[in-house]
Order: C-alpha cells, then structure tokens, then sequence
C-alpha cells in the first residue's frame, strides 16, 4: 500500500470528451498557477486531437501553447499523449519523423509521453520509446482496453511484459471507452501488479458510470497511479471528479495529500469558462451505458456527433453507434482509439448514410486492411479484404519498415512557409491544414472559428409563403434569387412569385428548371443529373484526380476528400467524360452540391 498519485486531465483529454477539444490556451493560462501548487504528479496538456483542433479550429500554434504552458506551470510534469508511429496525425511516419518529433517535444517542454498503439502492436510503439528514453524523459507505454473474443488478461500481461522489456518506465491501462467494470479492474490490475516491476496507471472515461469504482479498485489492487478530472470538466464521456477521488481517498494508507479546498477553487474557474463554449458540448454528458454494448470512447461519440449534426443527421446517431460492431468485427475487433476510433466510425457512418454496406470504403479502411497500420487483434474480414485491396497482396512487416527517411522531403515540399522547426512538424502531422495554417499566419489572417453559433433568422414565416433565398445558374451567369411566394395548388405547374435582380416576376418552376440550375450556398450546382459527383460527407477536398476533358470509367476513382479525418476516395457514377470540375484542392465541401459533372458520351455525338 502507498500514496496514490494523480494526473489531472482538464487541459486534455477532458475538454476533447465533453467540448469538441475547443478549449483555448487563452482560458487555460489564468488557472495555471493554481493547478501548479495542487501537486499532481502530472498534467495532461497536449496531444491526442489538441493539435489538430488548434491548428483547424483555434488557429492557434500547438507548439506555442506548449511553450506557455511550460512557462505557467515550472513546478509541475507536463504530460502528453503520443501515438506510437502515428504521433499525433493519422498515418505512419517514417523513424527520422518519429525521433524529430520527440526530440522538440521533449525541448520544448513535455516531461511523461504516453505512448500507444491503437492496435495494441507493440512493434508501432518502439521507436517512439527509444527517442523517449534518448531524451531523458519518462516513457510511459499505454495498453489500450478493449473486450473482444481474442482481448484476455494474459494478452494484456504478455503486453506489458513486452513494453517493459522495450524501455517503458510505468504501464497504463488506457480505458478510453470506460469498458472496464470493477470486477475486470481486479483481475487485470492483480495479473499486473504481481508481473511487473515498473508502476500501474489506469486511464478510464466514466462514460458508463463505473469509471470511479475500477479506479478505486484499481488502487486497492497495486494501482498507484489514477487519472481525473476536475470536477467542472469532469463525469459523462471525460473522468471521474478530481474531488471526488482525493475524498475517497482522503484518510487512508492511499491518500493523495492533495488540498480539496484548492481543487475547488479550479472547478469554479473552470465552471465559468465552459459557459463560453456551449456550441460545442457533447450530447452525451450524462452516464450512457450502451458503451457496453457499441464500445464508442468519450472523444469519438461527441466528435461523431458533431459530424453527423454538420450534414443534418444527427437522428441517425444511434443507427451509426449499431453499425459500429459490425464494422469493428469486420476489421479484427480493434480497439476503438484514435486513429482506429476514426477509422471505425468514418466507416460506420458512411454505411448508414449510403444506405449500403461499404458501398464507399474510406483509404483508411483500405490501408488498414492491407496491414498499413499494424497487426489487426484478429483476423479480417477476408471478402471485405479482397474487394478493398483487388489483387493486392496485405503487408505483414512494421509498416514504418516500407518508410523511406521523410525530413528532408517533407522540407521541400513546405519551401519557406516553414519558419522554425516546429512548423516543420505542424506540416508533417496534417499537409493540408498545417499548410493553410502557416500560410495565414503568414499572411496575418488567421481567425479562430466563434464561440456562438450563427444567430437564426428574427423574421417569422407567414402561411402559405415560402420565403426562401437562393442562387441560380441563367446562360452562365449567378443570380440571387429570393422568393416571396408560391402556389402549388395546380399540379400541372407550379408558380413561384420571385424578385429576380430586383424585378418582381412570375415564373413557372417546370419551365425555369428546364434552363436554370440552382446552386448550393457555396455557389455548386445542386445535383440532379446522373453524372453529377457528390459527397456523402462534410468535408475537404484532398486530391482531384482527373483533369477537364478526361475519360473516365463508371467506378473509377475522381476525387480524394478528407471527413473527420478520414481520406475517401469518390468514385464517378457513371461512364463519360468529365465536362465541369467545381472544386480545388483545400475546398470545404458538403452533401447536395455537385463537385464534378460527367456527361455520357453519347449526349456529345
């Protein structure tokens, strides 16, 4: 029995389950110095989606918040989350990548990298330890906890045994879902405690409610390490209370030491400061035990639910958290964490808005098949493999062994956008939003994304008008067009009653179809012809594949978009050739516009 030591997840992982990781350094920066003297033994401040968030959303520099954060709290271990090969991105990176990263991290401020793989493939993990350990920080290596037919405590144990044996200086059960019950926190902590010589933390989310129960379970099994959260930001998809663990704890061989009445002075700090992000809030703030059942950690069921709210289907929510198993069977039952978790629900979503089973399957989805992420737990699908992968053989090595050095390319491509060597690395995690990023800081035009929604319209709809604004193609040419009116009582026409560049006139709607295209408020067509290319996804344009005037094949790849970071690649609907191109690279795009028109053949000759 000893003293239990915690880390605080509020600069982290907290605001990424509960507020879309929107929280600002700006609001973190006026409570350091209180969350300094509280005498965690860590604070968990960056990684997991802090990084893309502040470069895609906050349009902050990541590596400037680490900086000021290090500055505003000097007596405290700063810790972060880091993806094994991953890092903080969505792909594999090469080793010289890997090394680079951990070496500017550990400069420029973080003490304890937690490190995991998704797929739990210790080789994934490996590199990122031995430039840890080069550093002269704490290399924690991360288990993530899953339950499938093939995920057994003595998998678990043979892991950290492994991990241990790589350089890792503690083990942590990373419970991202809140799976964990009490009775499996005692089985699996006992088997570790009595196996290994380095000390336990255990990482839960209270998503099902019994996050509090398996960390107190945990201590009193040889724990000495939990994870929380202050109370404001605490509960639902994020932690168990800080609070609430040190009172437990408070009195017996266990006790934090750490001071209650200090803790509450940072809950009523933080309080006030979620007030402001209010736009952002999970829908799932309360205990939902269905995480049983569909296995979706904290993080990705309020992530989800933003994405499905952006494209008008967020009733679908719960079709989406039934699919996720089966596409998670499908794949070898891997543990639902970042990038996997994306990988999981990306696919998911697609199947049940489609309306058909990988009907589109995402590049992750095929990468992940072809082993380019690691070893899956189980194995695959084999009929969903083939029609991924056609006649293309899986890989069986480290995926990063395929990896040429990546630095120096990676240099050429970003040119003199690149500042310092961090920029550097904000290029290598996301090209396309690093890129933006650097070039509007250089142009002085960055702008965070508001904390209010846009304000609704003050003017109520009378009955029987539509009042409705739009644009429309005429000969060419845009037009704004703003109806007033309308009556659909004859069937064989209908009559809009519309002020068209300011002159009021009557318009039969058969007719103006027949000549007029209306266009989505990004100024696209909306589609209705059968060579129009759509996306079923909010979400930005990758890579255009084809040129104006090109061939193409019905089925053939013409467009890569990126949604919830997630690449896919979307297929021409018919065969023909490609009259109109409506998109560029780095355009945010949504369902109901057309991003490309292919023409049949036939309609030219």
């Amino acid at each position: 029995m000893s003293k239990v030591y915690i880390t605080d997840t509020v600069l982290r992982d907290a605001h990424q389950s509960l507020i879309a990781t929107r929280l600002r350094t700006e609001d973190m920066l006026p409570i350091c110095d209180h969350l300094d003297r509280v005498g965690y033994w860590s604070l968990e401040v960056w990684g997991g989606a802090t990084f893309d968030a502040c470069l895609r959303f906050l349009k902050e520099d990541p590596w400037e918040r680490l900086r000021k954060l290090r500055r505003a709290l000097p007596h405290t271990r700063l810790q972060m989350l880091l993806r094994g090969q991953n890092l903080l991105g969505y792909r594999h990176y090469s080793d010289d990548v890997v090394r680079e990263f951990v070496r500017l991290a550990a400069k420029e401020g973080i003490d304890v990298f937690r490190i995991f793989d998704a797929l739990n493939d210790i080789r994934n993990m490996e590199t990122a330890i031995k430039a840890v350990k080069e550093a002269g920080k704490h290399a924690q290596a991360a288990i993530c906890y899953t339950v499938s037919p093939v995920h057994t405590v003595d998998l678990y144990v043979e892991q950290a045994l492994a991990l241990v044996d790589m350089g890792a200086d503690s083990i942590a059960i990373k419970d991202m879902a809140g799976l964990l019950t009490p009775a499996a926190t005692t089985e699996l902590i006992s088997s570790l405690w009595s196996s290994l010589t380095v000390p336990l933390h255990i990482h839960s989310h209270a998503t099902s409610g019994l996050a509090e129960m398996c960390e107190l379970k945990a201590v009193e099994h040889g724990c000495t390490h939990i994870d929380t959260a202050i109370s404001s930001f605490a509960g639902g998809t994020s932690h168990p209370a800080t609070e609430s663990m040190v009172v437990a704890l408070r009195g017996t061989p266990y006790d934090t030491g750490l001071d209650l009445e200090l803790l509450q002075e940072i809950a009523a700090y933080f309080a006030e400061v979620r007030k402001k992000y209010r736009r952002f809030e999970s829908e799932f703030t309360g205990v939902d035990t269905r995480v049983q059942v569909n296995q979706v950690p904290g993080g990705m069921m309020s992530n989800l639910a933003k994405q499905l709210e952006e494209q008008g289907a967020l009733d679908r929510i719960l079709d989406v958290f039934d699919e996720i198993p089966r596409v998670r069977r499908d794949l070898g039952y891997p543990p639902l964490v970042t990038p996997t978790s994306q990988i999981v629900g990306t696919q998911a979503v697609l199947n049940v808005i489609t309306g058909e089973r990988y009907k589109s399957i995402t590049n992750e989805v095929k990468r992940y098949l072809q082993g380019g992420y690691g070893r899956p737990p189980a194995p695959v699908d084999p009929d969903l493999q083939r029609r991924a992968l056609g006649p293309e053989l899986p890989i069986e090595c480290r995926p990063a062994d395929l990896l040429s050095p990546e630095l120096d390319k990676l240099r050429a491509e970003i040119g003199d956008l690149v500042e310092s060597e961090t920029d550097l690395m904000i290029y290598a995690m996301f090209p396309e939003v690093g890129r933006t990023f650097l070039k509007e800081r250089r142009e002085g035009r960055l702008q965070p994304e508001p904390l209010a929604p846009p304000e609704a319209p003050s003017q109520p709809v009378e009955r029987g008008e539509v009042p409705t604004e739009f644009k429309v193609f005429v000969h060419g040419e845009v037009y704004d067009v703003h109806i007033t009116g309308a009556n659909f009582n004859d069937q064989r026409h209908r009559r809009f009653y519309i002020t068209l560049d300011g002159v009021p006139q009557e318009v039969d709607l058969e007719v103006l179809s027949g000549y007029r295209r209306a266009v989505a408020p990004s100024g696209r067509p909306v589609p209705g012809k059968p060579g129009d290319v759509v996306t079923a996804m909010p979400g930005n344009i990758v890579d255009i594949l084809v040129r104006l005037g090109d061939k193409v094949s019905a089925g053939q790849g013409v467009l890569v978009t990126e949604a919830m970071k997630m690449e896919a690649e979307i297929q021409a609907p018919i065969s023909g050739t490609v009259v109109a191109i409506h998109v560029e690279k780095g355009d945010r795009v949504n369902p109901n516009e057309v991003l490309m028109e292919i023409r049949e053949d036939s309609v030219f000759a």
